[in-house]
C-alpha cells in the first residue's frame, strides 16, 4: 500500500451505497449526505486525490460512469433491482454491491486504492469487506447513528431496526478512523458504539462559501429591495415574512411542527416548504392536510427541491430559515442558510448547537412545543434590528466551514487511518507468533 500521507494524493474509494451523490438533495433519500460525498470528493481532488465514488444504480438508463470533473468519478454498481427498494430492503443487496466493487477493482494494477471512505452504515458493511480485501485502512463516515435518532423519534415515526444498530456497531469496531462532525457526534460514538476514542476524529463538514454568499453589505433599503426581486423571480410574496424549510418531508425533520406553529403566528406569516417526500410518498399531502386542519393551508407554499445553484437564492429571499429537526448529526442547511446571511431558528439538538450559535447567528429553540417555536419565529420576524445583527452574524458563523479545510483535515484522517491499521495488523503478528 502506499504511503498516503508522504504522497498526499491518496486514491480514494467512496461508497455510498443507498444514495447517490448525484440525486437530488431534498427528494427520496437524498439529503445532506449527498452534498458532503459530492463536495468533499471535489475539494480532495483540488488537492491531488483521486476519487472513485460507488453507489448503487437505481435505473438502466444511468450511465456506468459519471466523470464529474478531473479527479472524480462516480460509478454506478447494479446490485438488485433498480426501482422499488427501501433503504430497509438494502440489506439484502449488500453482497451483490460488494461484489461489484471488487469487480471494478480487479481490471485495475494491484494496490490501485489507498483508502476506503464509506459513508452510512450500510457502505461501512460493504467497504469493510473491500478494505480488508485490498489490504487498506478503512475510514468511516456515519452520518446518522439508530441509537441517536431512535432515541428522539418524532411522535408517529418509526424506530430503526435492530439489525442496523447491529451494523452500525461492527462497522464501529472495525473502522480503522471514525469521522465525526461534531465533538457531540464523536462522543456519541464511543459512548453509545464502543468505539476507541482515538480512532474517532473530529472534522466539520464544509459549506460552499463561493455559492451561498450574502445579499451583499448594502443599506438595509437596498437589501430590502434585492430581497424583493429575488422573491418575485421565484413567484413568492414580496412583502410578507417568510420562514423557510429546506429539505425532505419527513417526520424526523420536524416541519409538521411549523405548520402548527404557523396557526400561532401573525396571519401575514408565509412558510415555505422546499423538498420533496421522502420515506412516505404521502408526506406532502399529509403535510398539506394538516396545514388545512390547522387553518393555515392558504398560508403554507410547497414547492418542489431545486439544484444547489438555484438554492442560495431561497435562503436569501427568506427572512429566517427554520430547522426543526428532532436529529441532526451536523445540519448543512443551517449553515448554508448562515452562509447567505440568513438568521436560523433550529432545533437545539445534535449538530445543530454546533453549526447555530444562540443569539449570535440564529435561535436554538429547546423542544418541539409549536407553541414555543411561534413565540420564538414571531419573535424574530417582528424585530427588524435583531434579524440584522443575526444576519451579520450568521456569515461569519458560516466562515468556520469551508470544504478546503474539510478536505484536509480528511487527508490527515487517512494517514492516521493508515498508521492505526499498520499498528494493529503488526500487534495481531506478534501475538500470533508469541
Amino acid at each position: 500500500m502506499s504511503d498516503v500521507g508522504a504522497a498526499r494524493t491518496p486514491r480514494v474509494a467512496m461508497l455510498s451505497v443507498h444514495t447517490s451523490p448525484l440525486d437530488q438533495p431534498g427528494t427520496g433519500d437524498a439529503g445532506g449526505m449527498n452534498v458532503y460525498v459530492l463536495d468533499l470528493a471535489r475539494a480532495l481532488a483540488r488537492r491531488g486525490a483521486e476519487v472513485e465514488i460507488f453507489t448503487r444504480a437505481t435505473s438502466s438508463a444511468q450511465p456506468l460512469v459519471v466523470d464529474v470533473q478531473p479527479g472524480v468519478r462516480v460509478l454506478h454498481v447494479p446490485a438488485g433491482p433498480f426501482e422499488g427498494l427501501d433503504k430497509n430492503d438494502l440489506p439484502g443487496q449488500l453482497c451483490a454491491f460488494t461484489a461489484g466493487v471488487l469487480r471494478a477493482e480487479a481490471h485495475r494494477p494491484e494496490g490501485w486504492y489507498d483508502v476506503v471512505h464509506t459513508h452510512y452504515w450500510l457502505s461501512g458493511q460493504a467497504g469493510w469487506l473491500a478494505a480488508e480485501r485490498w489490504d487498506v485502512p478503512l475510514v468511516h463516515t456515519m452520518h446518522t447513528m439508530a441509537r441517536i435518532k431512535n432515541a428522539a423519534l418524532a411522535p408517529g415515526d418509526t424506530p430503526e431496526p435492530a439489525g442496523r444498530i447491529i451494523g452500525e456497531e461492527q462497522v464501529a469496531g472495525e473502522a480503522d478512523a471514525l469521522i465525526a462532525s461534531t465533538r457531540e457526534e464523536a462522543d456519541d460514538l464511543v459512548r453509545e458504539y464502543g468505539a476507541e476514542p482515538e480512532r474517532v476524529h473530529v472534522v466539520a463538514p464544509g459549506v460552499d462559501l463561493d455559492a451561498f454568499t450574502p445579499i451583499g453589505g448594502q443599506t438595509p433599503d437596498a437589501v430590502a429591495a434585492v430581497r424583493r426581486a429575488l422573491r418575485t423571480g421565484l413567484a413568492l410574496p414580496t412583502d410578507a415574512p417568510l420562514v423557510l424549510f429546506a429539505g425532505r418531508v419527513q417526520l424526523l425533520k420536524g416541519p409538521d411542527v411549523l405548520v402548527r406553529a404557523l396557526a400561532r403566528l401573525d396571519p401575514a406569516v408565509r412558510l415555505v416548504v422546499l423538498g420533496g417526500a421522502s420515506g412516505r410518498p404521502t408526506a406532502v399531502r399529509e403535510l398539506e392536510a394538516l396545514a388545512h386542519q390547522y387553518g393555515v393551508r392558504d398560508r403554507l407554499i410547497v414547492r418542489p427541491p431545486v439544484s444547489r445553484a438555484a438554492l442560495g437564492d431561497w435562503f436569501r429571499a427568506a427572512d429566517v430559515v427554520a430547522v426543526p429537526s428532532h436529529s441532526e448529526s451536523f445540519g448543512l442547511v443551517a449553515a448554508e442558510a448562515q452562509a447567505c446571511g440568513t438568521p436560523v431558528v433550529a432545533a437545539a439538538v445534535g449538530g445543530l448547537r454546533t453549526v447555530v450559535r444562540d443569539d449570535v447567528s440564529g435561535v436554538l429553540v429547546e423542544g418541539h412545543d409549536p407553541a414555543l417555536w411561534a413565540r420564538e419565529l414571531g419573535a424574530l420576524l417582528r424585530d427588524d434590528a435583531r434579524r440584522a445583527r443575526l444576519a451579520a452574524g450568521a456569515r461569519a458563523a458560516a466562515s468556520r466551514f469551508g470544504w478546503d479545510a474539510t478536505a484536509s483535515a480528511v487527508l490527515d484522517v487517512y494517514d492516521q487511518a493508515r498508521k492505526s491499521r499498520q499498528a494493529r495488523l503488526a500487534a495481531q503478528r506478534a501475538l500470533r507468533e508469541s
